[in-house]
């Protein structure tokens, strides 16, 4: 742990933590001095998670849209590591709903897992968390970016960002930060692909439409996170971090543009 721990004495509840921009963002909160309660729903996962982050961790089996078991959860973060300062509700899915074939429960499923869940996981949180608190949840470049076949996900990654807001006018009051992280294409599960041969794939597609030529890593949203639950971040109220390579401030500044100027 370095000298510098910047969530020293901090504890942090993270949905789903048992893999992805999660698990590495979990693994980054202990390095920097925290006590971390993950959450997710599987169990071998959750048991190799726990084996792996040690005593500074807590591993729990909790769906992220059950309230009563994300009740629990927070309420385990402050019974085992004696409070609870950061909420990072991350737990996600990515789901394909193009228009003309897809069911309501497949459409409705998306959106109560994306957004229905993180306002759970705040509201399960909320009664444990004091002035100076930290909440962070998580939207989408393709919120805004007209991808086809995504409509659930976009329409819950963009009602993210507009509950993130209600919530900052709703716990400004009571000293709690609200923060949203906005990730591009991220070398993560969520895309379906669980070798490196196949996100190496993924990323040689993407980077063409990224400014930065690349996918980004987990790690890079992870610190983009710490930022956010730190005290270094104590005046940030409302803000929609984007880390995503310039997807959404230049588009047009990818190679797929540039190619033959």
């Amino acid at each position: 742990m370095s000298h510098t721990a910047q969530l020293k004495g901090k504890v942090a509840l993270i949905t789903g933590g048992s893999s992805g921009i999660g698990l590495t963002t979990a693994r980054l909160f202990i390095e920097q001095g925290a006590k971390v309660v993950i959450t997710g729903r599987n169990l071998d996962k959750l048991q190799a998670v726990q084996q792996e982050l040690g005593e500074n961790a807590l591993a729990l089996q909790a769906d992220s849209v059950d309230a009563e078991a994300l009740e629990r959860a927070a309420s385990a973060a402050v019974d085992k590591f004696g409070g609870l300062d950061i909420v990072f509700a991350n737990a996600g899915i990515s789901d394909s709903t193009p228009v003309g074939s897809t069911t309501a429960e497949r459409f409705e499923n998306v959106l109560r897992i994306n957004v229905t869940g993180p306002f759970l996981t705040v509201q399960a949180a909320l009664p444990h968390l004091k002035a100076g608190a930290s909440v962070i949840l998580v939207g989408s470049v393709i919120a805004n970016s007209g991808r086809p076949g995504a409509s659930a996900y976009a329409a819950s990654k963009g009602a993210v960002t507009a509950m993130a807001r209600s919530l900052v006018g709703e716990l400004s009051p009571r000293g709690i930060r609200v923060n949203t992280v906005i990730p591009g294409p991220i070398r993560t599960p969520i895309w379906g692909q669980s070798t490196a041969e196949g996100l190496d794939k993924l990323d040689a597609g993407f980077s063409m439409s990224v400014p930065l030529q690349r996918m980004g890593e987990p790690e890079e949203i992870a610190a983009a996170v710490l930022f956010l639950a730190s005290d270094a971040a104590s005046y940030v109220q409302g803000a929609e971090l984007g880390v995503d390579g310039g997807v959404e401030s230049a588009p047009m500044g990818a190679p797929v543009y540039l190619q033959g100027r």
